[in-house]
């Protein structure tokens, strides 16, 4: 029986697994420090298709066709898929899944998104709703750029605040057959409003949703950071984790030995220009795959606290001068041999 942990977090007594990854990326991303690990570098941007937005959806099937692959089942062995997007009504998800022919649940949860995938695939699998599902989310630049900041082709000047949209995709296969990694439990975040207008400073408008959650998570769980092998968040760059830490030491809890954030993971900032890090619902999901994952089933790390974030928003929204809010949400990993 699924077991209710606090006020927003559930820990699994059915536990369901992580049976097949797989992460896709773009040119950039290969060039990064886990360029040997991606499963597949893509160096055509447009992927073969005629915009940035097909572009995107051909990098999510790409990803789910590989992590199927790699769970050893097919497409018709899914029963649902939980997949989302940066782009508005989830166009690459859209165009990305049709033909893989699996009944879909469209998700937007900004940079988040594989974090919301991952926990509803878990639950459906806990609650005994489906044996494999899928859980994918993908973002590209070119696509990003357009839709909320300025298009490629503009060649606007970027504050050090800013980072840069990864493109790729990463794919899970959450399943009741026994696999490498557990998901022991999750905590579902808030949205967090913190007031912040800048479109351009992504890591200080999510940095408070994530510290909410990761504090919800240590409650409800009565666990603390040293607990986990590592604590990652999922695209605060270098300046969301400042603040990051900042807000949970002033809560009593202090992540600098175990916390890393995907987005500084993915790029080697300074030589690939980068700027505060890496970001879009690719960022955490290619990190997972490629590297988190992997250290788990090495084991280098037992438990991990996997926490994605993002930054909600539309073209509309902070043109009209909203604020741009945050949510998080916190996935428990552990090794089967934990």
């Amino acid at each position: 029986m699924t077991m209710r942990k606090g006020i927003q977090s559930i820990e699994f007594s059915k536990t369901p697994y992580i049976k097949g990854w797989a992460s896709v990326a773009g040119q950039k991303e290969g060039e990064g420090p886990l360029g040997n690990a991606i499963d597949q570098i893509i160096e055509d941007p447009y992927f073969g298709q005629k915009s940035w937005e097909l572009a995107e959806g051909r990098f999510m099937k790409q990803a789910a066709m590989l992590a199927i692959s790699k769970a050893r089942l097919h497409t018709k062995d899914i029963r649902y898929a939980f997949a989302g997007d940066l782009l508005e009504q989830n166009t690459a998800t859209f165009s990305g899944m049709k033909e893989l022919e699996i009944p879909l649940f469209g998700l937007f949860g900004a940079c988040s998104t594989v974090g919301e995938a991952l926990s509803l695939a878990a639950m459906s699998i806990a609650g005994d709703f489906a044996k494999h599902v899928l859980a994918v989310a993908s973002s590209h630049i070119g696509s990003a750029e357009k839709q909320f900041r300025f298009p490629l082709e503009y060649g606007n000047q970027r504050p050090l605040s800013s980072t840069w949209t990864v493109t790729g995709s990463g794919g899970f296969v959450v399943s009741d057959e026994k696999g490498s990694v557990k998901i022991k439990g999750i905590t579902t975040g808030k949205i967090v409003d913190y007031g912040m207008e800048d479109p351009m400073n992504m890591g200080a408008c999510m940095a408070p949703a994530a510290a909410e959650v990761i504090y919800q998570h240590f409650v409800d769980f009565n666990t603390k950071p040293e607990d986990y092998d590592a604590i990652y968040t999922g695209d605060l760059g270098e300046v969301g984790k400042k603040i990051l830490l900042h807000l949970l030491r002033e809560n009593g809890y202090d992540l600098s030995g175990v916390y890393g954030d995907c987005g500084i993971e993915i790029y080697e900032s300074e030589e690939q220009d980068t700027h505060s890090g890496g970001s879009g619902c690719a960022c955490s999901a290619v990190v997972l795959a490629a590297m988190i994952i992997k250290k788990i089933t090495d084991g280098i790390w037992k438990r991990v606290l996997f926490v994605p974030t993002g930054a909600l928003m539309s073209k509309t929204s902070f043109n009209e001068g909203e604020s741009v809010v945050g949510i998080a949400h916190a996935i428990v990993l552990e090794g089967e041999n934990e």
